[in-house]
């Protein structure tokens, strides 16, 4: 199994209120991408990386210059406005050796090896995997009006985070399958589950948190400097 990882890095920052986007900002010293990149090192099925950024990306090359890994970096492609566009054009620049493939926000900074590994285990026995953590406050479900529609049971009830991982060919034909609706999607798994690929959840963890508001960063820059100190 050759495993490639998707690195999603097209984000322009509007929603985080910042001109740089989020991923070039320096916390605890360094740029973002490079704690994600530096996490995913840590998992040595991991033979490549595929950075797909922005079309008017500045910063990219700036802020992995000097830095080496046990991965091939691979050159970076540009994205698209849509999620769907980005993982098409990643998938289509991955070395055709890849056979399974990660797709992981450059914004999540802490996937764990434990993390790393369990998804890559889940993904190999079942195809498909994203990792996952139980939901512990009570969710509602409601109509346009505000009216609860809907108390879901906990139990069935999991807040799925990335790498979502999958054969490659599952992906490539989910796409495929859902090119008139790739729009409605929010993340990777559900194209596959729309497309009628069977997913396996495997196991999340807290601390891979995605950095979408000022806040996540200032929670990140916490933990790095605790873990370092």
């Amino acid at each position: 199994m050759k495993v490639g990882v998707l690195l999603l890095a097209a984000g322009s920052g509007k929603r985080f209120g910042s001109a740089i986007p989020k991923q070039y900002l320096e916390v605890a010293g360094k740029p973002l991408i490079i704690h994600t990149l530096n996490s995913l090192a840590q998992e040595p099925r991991i033979a490549v990386v595929q950075p797909v950024i922005g079309s008017r990306d500045l910063w990219y090359q700036d802020a992995v210059a000097g830095y080496d890994w046990g991965f091939e970096l691979l050159s970076p492609v540009q994205g698209g406005a849509e999620r769907s566009i980005s993982m098409q054009k990643g998938l289509a620049a991955l070395p055709d050796d890849v056979d399974m493939v990660a797709v992981h926000d450059a914004a999540r900074a802490l996937p764990s090896y434990a993390l790393l590994k369990d998804v890559l285990d889940v993904a190999e026995a079942h195809g498909a995997a994203v990792p996952g953590l139980a939901v512990h406050d009570t969710i509602k479900r409601i109509n346009a009006d505000g009216k609860v529609i809907e108390t879901p049971k906990r139990s069935s009830l999991m807040a799925v985070q990335t790498p979502q991982v999958a054969r490659r060919d599952w992906f490539e034909s989910a796409l495929a399958q859902e090119k008139e609706r790739l729009h409605l999607h929010t993340d990777d798994a559900s194209v596959l589950e729309a497309a009628g690929f069977d997913v396996y959840i495997s196991q999340g963890d807290v601390n891979n948190r995605k950095v979408t508001t000022k806040q996540d960063m200032l929670w990140l820059q916490e933990h790095l400097q605790g873990v370092s100190s």
